[in-house]
């Protein structure tokens, strides 16, 4: 595999995780990392998210990952998976620029 693949991996993998853990964290959700599967959806018929657990979420992904999420960013919220695809692309974007994300 190609290095900068691997590293690809390897920061979606460490994302990913960081993830897993501030929701189980700052919602105290009765569940492992492993438990959560990166597809589930994050409100409705899912892991069952309200209104303020979801703003508790999007509180929590700007100040893990030092990004914004913005009044539109709901959207974010329907997986993991969106979540961590969000944060990276807001990695990407400052980096681009000469910023970077934590």
């Amino acid at each position: 595999m190609h290095a900068r693949t691997q590293s690809l991996i390897e920061t979606r993998s460490e994302v990913v995780a960081r993830i897993k853990r501030n929701l189980i964290t700052r919602l105290s959700l009765p569940y492992t990392e492993d438990d959560l599967h990166e597809d589930v959806s994050l409100l409705g018929s899912g892991l069952g998210l309200d209104s303020l657990d979801a703003l508790e979420v999007v509180l929590s992904v700007e100040q893990e990952f030092g990004v914004k999420v913005g009044d539109g960013g709901i959207g974010l919220l329907r997986s993991i998976n969106t979540i961590v695809d969000f944060v990276l692309e807001q990695k990407a974007a400052s980096a681009a620029i000469g910023g970077g994300v934590r």
